[in-house]
């Protein structure tokens, strides 16, 4: 039974799964978008999310933290760049996952896991759908009031 017991084994030994995490969190934080299994995007999440919140604290600590998880420096000191200035502000929820169907040889669900500050085309998105107008089918007060007004100045022309 697995009461309680949080974390996806991935059909892996201990050893093998911490050694596969550790290299698809630094494969993240490079590159800020892979493609993987959602199981393993999952896990991931749960991986890469703590070590992104004490990322944000820039002291020997919290770089000594992450490297125990990460086990590469160039990672680490892009992490500590870049990664932890973008998310500064934002209290959590770091990363995003988007299933993109099936692989073909195995039929297993395939996703793409991002960073979610890094994702341009999606930031540029939300920006012009908020500056798009309402529409609708009726003319609404604004064009009911300038008909009436085109109405008196056309009866005061007739008088």
């Amino acid at each position: 039974m697995r009461h309680n017991n949080k974390n996806n084994h991935l059909g892996r030994k201990s050893a093998h799964r911490k050694a596969m995490l550790s290299n698809m969190a630094g494969s993240l934080i490079l590159h800020k978008r892979i493609t993987t299994t959602v199981a393993k995007a999952k896990a991931l999440r749960m991986f890469v999310e703590p070590i992104i919140t004490k990322s944000k604290v820039d002291s020997t600590a919290s770089r000594r933290e992450a490297f125990s998880h990460l086990k590469d420096k160039f990672v680490v000191s892009e992490l500590f760049r870049e990664v932890a200035v973008k998310v500064g502000d934002r209290p959590g929820g770091y990363t995003r996952i988007l299933k993109t169907g099936n692989r073909l040889g195995d039929n297993a669900d395939m996703c793409i896991i991002e960073l979610v500050d890094f994702n341009e085309a999606m930031l540029a998105a939300k920006e012009t759908k908020t500056a798009t107008k309402k529409r609708s089918r009726r003319g609404g007060k604004k064009a009911v009031q300038e008909v009436v007004e085109d109405l008196a100045t056309e009866d005061t022309k007739e008088n």
